[in-house]
């Protein structure tokens, strides 16, 4: 499945480099809007990153996430800086259908393990940033990429396994909004490994036959975000791209 991304600061559209916020490229955008067009174009989830609230949880922007849910053209998923129950229930409140969780799902896991129980394993996506080393070690990034949590990819989902976590977005840092290439590899090594879940590739794509490649590895579904922003295709090429490759 294709799932394009968008990116939020303070009602705009933007794009940062590698998780910088100050390399951060502005699109001229209406959130809305770009809802609409995804749409019309067949994409069925819109994954979207509120990046204010991520820096500021009191400046989360809901308003215009629940506007954007409110269009019903489709199912969304968002996430930015989650840092308690009250901002899952938040997003659920207002029409997300799942939440989003990155570095929590790494500091405090047993919180996060509770609302997977509590709100079911659809509602929550396990967003997992991974730094690869020499050695092939996945190691898990959190706050923005600035800290490596010294877990390991493998040892965090065993552990999310035993309550039934079944939905992970895997990010390859070193190939963020690069535009060359997502880590195929990664993808098809997690995938026979942890075949139950339901795997999102994200980072890198640039191009269409990026997409191709990614599709022997039986990943689920693919981020899209810079790459859709400056047209190097569009949402309904891309998901031809996938369906027929």
């Amino acid at each position: 499945m294709i799932i394009p991304a968008i990116d939020l600061i303070d009602g705009s559209v933007v794009r940062l480099y590698q998780g910088d916020y100050e390399q951060k490229t502005e699109y001229k955008l209406d959130p809305v809007d770009v809802v609409h067009s995804y749409a019309d174009q067949g994409a069925t989830w819109l994954h979207i990153v509120d990046l204010t609230g991520a820096k500021d949880t009191s400046k989360r922007q809901l308003t215009l996430i629940e506007k954007m849910v409110a269009t019903g053209r489709m199912n969304f998923q968002a996430g930015g800086g989650i840092r308690n129950e009250q901002d899952v229930k938040q997003l659920l409140d207002i029409g997300v259908k799942r939440v989003v969780i990155g570095s929590l799902a790494v500091k405090q896991p047993e919180l996060v393990k509770s609302w997977v129980t509590k709100y079911g394993p659809e509602a929550i996506v396990l967003a997992l940033d991974v730094n690869i080393d020499p050695l092939g070690n996945k190691m898990i990034a959190t706050h923005g990429w600035q800290e490596d949590s010294g877990v390991s990819l493998e040892g965090l989902l065993k552990d999310f396994m035993s309550v039934g976590a079944k939905h992970v977005l895997c990010t390859d840092i070193s190939r963020d909004g690069t535009l060359q290439g997502a880590n195929a590899e990664l993808y098809e090594q997690m995938k026979s490994q942890f075949p139950d879940v339901i795997w999102q590739a994200s980072g890198g794509i640039g191009c269409l036959s990026d997409i191709a490649t990614l599709k022997p590895t039986k990943v689920d579904g693919v981020i899209l975000g810079r790459a859709l922003l400056e047209g190097k295709f569009n949402v309904e090429e891309a998901i031809k791209c996938w369906q027929d490759a």
